[in-house]
């Protein structure tokens, strides 16, 4: 995540909130029904406000980059999940509250006998329940990845549509043609954001394949992929970005996987490496994949990158988190900068270490110095043990801390025990970036 400027946060979240309220304000022009109780109205309002903010849900992950950039992927991949809650909060105390200042209408949910407004509500509200459900329970329910990802597309779908259809059906605020032709187009807009991202893009990806030269295996159960464009001239990324890699099938599958870039910037004629660590069903397939193969990457995403004014780049990495920074460390020894750099690594064992050989090459090459952080170091170890803490940071990083630009990837206690350092060491937020990398 790089820290978005102020004004550009700013205006990010204002054009949110008008395309939230906006619509809702504009139910009250025109046509509107008898004057209801307080809470009556209160319920609807919510209602039509959790509908707005399900459908702008499919915007904040079409990967459009002037949306993204100036905060990552990352960032609005967390925000997602957490509007999605709020979002569902708003659309269920919608019926909640209505039950208890009417109770009658509490027999609207006998699904057989009810009218149809009625069951577009409850099936609404029943996708939106499950959508969630299978989202925080995935890993409980041993749900494949892609199992999940095709069911949280339809339940998302099938959540706005009915929610929408129950809106139309019901009719209170949309008597005049005019509202019901503003909702309708918006939620078209909403399912086209979704059609951009599963059917325009791939048709851009389908003219721009990559061919994988080279499977390499690394220590530490990963394997680096090597990919070469393919009949075009592919795209220049920052170091630290990552792209969306479609492996089994082509770009129209509804699943692409996110990895880091591990490779350096300036490796020139459009190659991309990324490092994969065996985690899942799909990464456990990477090293079967053949040379010659044909694959998708659709990238670069992502603000996880150098470019801020620093005396020296603080890189602190935590098991599979070191593929961002090696495409920083590589990239900046390609450039021949001479800031110092220090890597802290934090890992299992020594034997487990990923570009363990290769970091002590750069380091040759450029002002590196590696720190390595073993949970599990062998009996002759002399270096730091247990997980990156605060007193190792203070340890091998020079003051004045607020002149260091910080780089922060791995598992999300140690990040955001290095977020509260940072801040209780005086450094800015502009000057430290984190990289939370589950985007599921």
């Amino acid at each position: 995540m790089r820290r978005s400027h102020p004004s550009r946060a700013t205006a990010w979240v204002v054009g949110y909130l008008v395309f939230v309220l906006a619509p809702l304000f504009a139910l009250l022009i025109g046509t509107v029904g008898p004057a209801r109780d307080f809470w009556t109205e209160f319920s609807a309002a919510i209602g039509y406000a959790g509908l707005a903010m399900m459908g702008l849900q499919f915007g904040l992950t079409a990967r459009f980059r002037r949306v993204t950039e100036p905060w990552g992927e990352d960032v609005l991949y967390h925000l997602h999940r957490q509007l999605s809650l709020v979002a569902v909060a708003l659309v269920i105390a919608h019926p909640v509250i209505l039950f208890i200042v009417r109770p009658n209408l509490i027999g609207l949910l006998t699904f057989v006998d009810a009218p149809w407004r009625a069951r577009f509500a409850v099936l609404s509200v029943v996708s939106l329940l499950v959508l969630v459900m299978t989202s925080l329970w995935r890993a409980r329910l041993r749900m494949r990845y892609e199992t999940w990802h095709h069911l949280h597309v339809v339940l998302a779908v099938a959540a706005v549509v009915t929610g929408l259809a129950h809106m139309v059906s019901w009719g209170f605020y949309l008597a005049d043609p005019w509202k019901r032709a503003l909702w309708i187009s918006l939620t078209v807009f909403w399912i086209g954001l979704l059609a951009y991202v599963r059917i325009v893009r791939p048709l851009f990806m389908l003219r721009r394949p990559y061919t994988v030269t080279q499977v390499r295996a690394e220590r530490g159960d990963t394997t680096t992929l090597v990919m070469e464009p393919d009949g075009h001239d592919g795209f220049h990324f920052e170091p630290g970005q990552f792209g969306w890699l479609t492996v089994w099938g082509g770009p129209f599958r509804i699943t692409g996987h996110p990895f880091s870039f591990s490779g350096s910037a300036e490796a020139g004629e459009g190659s991309v490496e990324m490092l994969i660590r065996r985690l899942g069903d799909f990464t456990a397939t990477v090293k079967t994949i053949p040379v010659g193969k044909r694959v998708y990457v659709d990238g670069p995403y992502g603000a996880f990158t150098i470019g801020n004014p620093a005396d020296m780049h603080i890189l602190i990495a935590g098991g599979v988190g070191i593929t961002p920074m090696m495409s920083i460390i590589r990239t900046l020894a390609d450039r021949h900068d001479n800031r110092p750099v220090i890597l802290l690594y934090g890992a299992t064992d020594w034997e487990l270490i990923t570009f363990r050989e290769e970091l002590d090459k750069i380091a040759g090459l450029l002002a590196l110095t590696t720190v390595y952080v073993l949970t599990d170091p062998p009996a002759d170890w002399t270096g730091e043990r247990g997980f990156i803490t605060a007193d190792i940071l203070r340890r091998h990083v020079p003051p004045p801390y607020d002149e260091h630009e910080y780089f922060i990837c791995g598992p999300p206690p140690m990040m955001d025990s290095m977020e509260t350092t940072l801040s209780t060491l005086g450094v800015p937020m502009s000057k430290y970036h984190s990289e939370r990398y589950n985007f599921a």
